[in-house]
């Protein structure tokens, strides 16, 4: 038993001993960002996938529970193969220049996007979604800041609140195919079933009546 423990203390100062070894940094970072790839995706899925599965999604308890398995996966695996494929072109392109530029972050994150998120399925139009808003501001507070449009005198946010509300519900009411399905759900559980009620258990209660009065 001591022979065990003493083995097992020798893996793992050698294992520290690796990690603090300066020339393996940047092969140990790819590594690292694939395992917080991995766990961050499953993090932020599951939950989602969770609640989005049992508001909108019918079929059996099983069925329900392999569906959230497997968006919790997919989304898993993508983000830590992206992580990975971007450190590791990050690194191999610092290496080949000497040096780290902006272009290489932008060149190893369309590589990585191209190759892990270039399939059209709803966990990765849904990403690709969620990063285009933050984007769009990102730019938006970037332009103000190099003088490219000039600083608002008010705050603009009522104002673009207002087009993206007044946007998103035209588009629902009059052209919903063109919205992606998980938003198309949460809109028709909110605007369409609200209109739909037979007494006061699906009213209140109840979303929908599940009997056939």
């Amino acid at each position: 038993m001591a022979d065990g423990r003493d083995a097992v203390r020798a893996v793992l100062r050698a294992a520290n001993t690796l990690l603090q070894q300066r020339r393996y940094h940047a092969a140990l970072a790819v590594l690292k960002g694939f395992r917080n790839g991995a766990v961050y995706g499953a993090k932020v899925r599951a939950p989602h996938a969770l609640v989005m599965t049992f508001l909108f999604k019918s079929g059996s308890l099983r069925e329900k529970l392999k569906s959230i398995a497997q968006a919790t996966y997919t989304h898993s695996r993508n983000l830590a193969y992206f992580v990975f494929t971007y450190k590791g072109l990050m690194a191999l392109q610092s290496r080949l220049q000497g040096k780290k530029i902006p272009f290489h972050s932008f060149f190893a994150a369309c590589i990585g996007g191209w190759l892990v998120f270039g399939d059209n399925n709803p966990i990765n139009s849904q990403i690709v979604m969620y990063l285009l808003s933050r984007i769009l501001f990102g730019l938006s507070r970037l332009a103000v800041e190099k003088g490219y449009i000039p600083q608002p005198k008010q705050d603009p946010f009522p104002l673009v609140s207002a087009l993206i509300w007044g946007t998103v519900l035209w588009l629902f009411e009059y052209h919903r195919h063109t919205l992606q399905p998980s938003l198309r759900s949460s809109m028709t559980y909110l605007y369409d079933d609200s209109d739909v009620w037979h007494d006061v258990s699906d009213f209140l209660l109840y979303n929908k009546r599940t009997d056939s009065k």
